[in-house]
């Protein structure tokens, strides 16, 4: 049906449009985002955006006469009849064009008859969003060149085009491939490159919804909701790394990490079966010399699978055991799932059935479905005051110094088949359903565990969770859930966290090895080469796979594993760097190629390569028995880190890549530092730094403080300034920002000398020795 723009109003940053047909209403934030909205009627309340995120900023507005015009420094966006909406950067290169003509979907030969028999056999049909009284769609021109990143973990290769993907957080425990349309977590934010101009769209809905980036046409992508408002947020910006920004501007920005969660973890359902089996996991490590920071416990530690309980037959004192885990170097993180045990003489059941604060059927009866407790109910999320009745019960573990919380099962995951649509779930102080709350369940499980967390410590939280939504990256860490111990889930694990990392989620990892399935050893070993600068730095494994702790195997697996943890502990500052960059700039500390080299064309398709920061490229070899391979190198100079070989950019290189060999390169003239070799992350401040010169010269800010805590917004912390010209001398300079202890010796090293400066107490600086 025609819909004809009949006027507009402009007040200060919003241009509402008057459509025969509704209202349209564009709001700018900042000069490279705005925010499109029309009511359907639906609450528009955000779980993704937090506070005001609206700058002054100036904005245009031209009665064209067919068409309106908004204009800010970043976009131009044009409004034409039938709520057609053109955006173009601040040079007239269009990026957003809505798409003129009719939807043809898919040609398909099934039939009613013939679709009951493939659903019978075990088969799985695509099924579209059926349309609803509030369905909708947007759809948009697809050019010829054009890319698309993000969307979370969503499965298979890094640009999504040509695909298509459902937001529906669900439990998948088949083998994900990139036929897997959802899985754990609703991300819907998508990156576009169009003929090489970047830009994003936010949409903010928390229903069921669809992409479809050019599997249907190749004329146009969509993107559809069984329910809710129009709400999305176009994100301008001149290259992809401010489009980026813009994005995790508006939904949040990873906070600084306790430093120890960047070591290594070791975990496994069944390490929690005893206190015995626990204690044997430490002493190997021990014995084998291998860094470790963090043990994880899965369900078997609890008492009945019941939350924030501890089972005292397998774990005398709990607490003493703790404490004595700790004392060797070693921290425990206990999982905690979303279903709570129908049980009469379980406190925390009890207490949320009398106060309400469960999930209720239609009739006002509490739903029960089943969990790995058995019978079991689900906490009302979204509700403040149940929020804050489950940070409240976090003080279970803080008593016990446990270090964190791992949050499973919160699709909500169920084993009695799906929770029904109808159900009764708060929305905040409304009365809401299942479709609106879904997908922010997981997100409303973290943000109360952290919250509680931070309560009862003070320090910054240790939260994980499975599932989760836009924005959850304030709150918590991800992981991409159950995948397995195939050479097809490594390959999928580097796409996976990069599209992770563009929409937010800086702090993500996989299950090093695979979780499921039974791995081999060079499997695992090509797996930890491939995960050394990821940040969550996990091995986890099922009951019942193949046992793959580092000694599982031969001694050459061991001796290799062995060499890459104290790679990683090497090189931890230099990540925990990357942190404070990602605070402040607002992009991941891993990143695919094309994040940094948005014009190259080369670099948008690359999914066996990633990069840390702007400095290091990796090069994981990802396929069994290689001992060579092909690696793109963008624009600059790089430097071999093994061998130091120097090679031009913008080519492909050939690279000798035995097992125990992670082709690793750094971009010329720059320096890192290297941490002191250890064994576990230390609470106390180191006492020595070393920065190491890749190249002829570089420069380094180098970024300190106590590694635990939110002093650091107050201004507690250190920074370091570290120079090297081109004749070899070498400067460094501290300057404090209200931290008190600082390294008392600092070493430079380049390719023929090693510089020793130590701490004048006296100036407060650096004298070379």
């Amino acid at each position: 049906m025609s819909s004809k723009l009949k006027d507009f109003q402009f007040n200060q940053q919003s241009l509402q449009l008057n459509y025969e047909q509704g209202k349209l209403e564009l709001t700018v934030l900042t000069p490279g985002i705005v925010h499109v909205f029309q009511d359907h009627g639906r609450a528009r309340n955000s779980y993704a955006i937090e506070g005001n995120k609206q700058q002054k900023t100036k904005v245009n507005v031209f009665d064209k006469g067919d068409h309106v015009e908004l204009e800010t420094a970043q976009l131009l966006i044009k409004a034409y009849d039938d709520e057609k909406l053109d955006v173009y950067d601040s040079l007239g290169n269009p990026l957003i064009i809505d798409y003129r003509g009719s939807r043809q979907p898919l040609a398909s030969d099934l039939d009613a008859e013939h679709r009951k028999t493939v659903l019978a056999e075990g088969h799985s049909v695509a099924d579209e969003l059926h349309h609803e009284s509030h369905y909708y769609e947007v759809v948009k021109t697809l050019a010829a060149d054009e890319q698309f990143y993000g969307l979370g973990d969503k499965t298979g290769f890094l640009n999504k085009r040509g695909y298509d993907y459902d937001n529906w957080n669900s439990d998948v425990p088949q083998v994900h491939t990139e036929a897997t349309t959802k899985l754990y977590k609703s991300i819907p934010v998508v990156y576009g490159l169009k003929n090489g101009h970047p830009y994003g769209m936010f949409f903010d809905n928390t229903y069921q919804s669809h992409f479809d980036l050019g599997k249907e046409s190749e004329h146009y992508y969509f993107y559809s909701a069984i329910d809710g408002n129009l709400d999305y947020y176009i994100l301008g910006g001149h290259s992809l790394k401010e489009v980026v920004a813009n994005y995790t501007y508006l939904t949040g920005r990873v906070p600084m990490p306790q430093k120890w969660m960047l070591g290594y973890q070791q975990s496994r359902w069944g390490y929690s079966i005893s206190q015995e089996r626990v204690e044997e996991l430490a002493e190997k490590f021990e014995e084998y010399e291998l860094p470790i920071d963090v043990v994880h416990l899965d369900i078997d530690y609890m008492h009945g699978y019941r939350d924030f309980t501890w089972d005292t037959k397998k774990y005398q004192h709990p607490k003493e055991f703790v404490e004595q885990m700790r004392k060797r170097g070693i921290r425990l993180m206990p999982i905690l799932d979303a279903g709570v045990k129908a049980d009469p003489d379980y406190d925390l059941y009890q207490e949320g059935l009398e106060q309400g604060y469960f999930v209720k059927n239609p009739d006002g009866t509490v739903y029960v479905n089943a969990v790995w407790p058995g019978k079991s109910v689900f906490p009302d999320f979204g509700r403040p005051e149940v929020r804050a009745w489950w940070a409240k019960h976090v003080k279970f573990f803080t008593d016990l110094g446990t270090c964190g919380i791992w949050n499973d099962m919160n699709e909500p995951a169920s084993f009695n088949g799906p929770l029904p649509e109808n159900l009764e779930f708060h929305d905040e102080e409304q009365i809401s359903d299942h479709r609106r709350m879904h997908n922010v369940y997981g997100h409303n499980m973290s943000k109360a565990a952290y919250e509680g967390l931070k309560a009862e410590t003070g320090r910054r939280p240790y939260v994980i969770t499975r599932a989760c939504y836009a924005g959850t990256q304030k709150y918590s860490t991800v992981w991409t859930g159950d995948n397995q111990s195939l050479w097809s889930h490594l390959q999928l694990s580097i796409p996976q966290l990069t599209n992770l990392g563009l929409s937010g989620f800086a702090f993500a990892g996989t299950d090093i090895g695979g979780f499921q399935a039974d791995a081999t050893g060079e499997l695992l070993i090509r797996w930890l080469e491939s995960a050394l600068f990821v940040p969550l730095f996990r091995n986890h494994a099922a009951l019942g796979t193949r046992y793959q702790e580092p000694w599982a195997f031969d001694k050459q697996t061991l001796n290799i594993y062995r060499k890459y943890l104290n790679l990683r502990y090497r090189l931890i500052p230099f990540l925990y760097d990357q942190f404070r960059h990602e605070t402040q700039a607002g992009l991941p500390v891993m990143r695919p190629l094309v994040l940094n080299y948005d014009h190259d064309p080369q670099a948008r398709s690359i999914n066996d390569e990633y990069m840390v920061g702007t400095s290091i490229l990796v090069a994981p070899v990802v396929t069994p028995q290689t001992t060579k391979r092909l690696v793109y190198l963008p624009a600059g100079e790089w430097i071999d880190f093994w061998n130091h070989a120097s090679y031009a950019g913008r080519q492909t290189i050939v690279v000798d890549a035995p097992i125990d060999k992670l082709p690793l390169f750094i971009k010329a003239n720059t320096i890192l530092p290297w941490g002191c070799k250890t064994m576990h992350v230390s609470d106390k401040p180191d006492q020595i730094m070393t920065f190491r010169v890749y190249g002829e010269c570089g420069s380094y800010m180098h970024y300190q403080d106590n590694g635990l805590d939110f002093a650091y917004q107050d201004g507690e912390y250190n920074e370091y300034y570290v120079e090297v010209d081109e004749n070899g001398q070498a400067l460094v300079e501290l300057t404090k920002h209200g931290y008190g202890p600082n390294y008392q010796k600092i070493y430079v090293e380049t390719a023929d000398q090693r510089l020793e400066f130590n701490y004048d107490e006296k100036s407060g600086n650096y004298r070379q020795k």
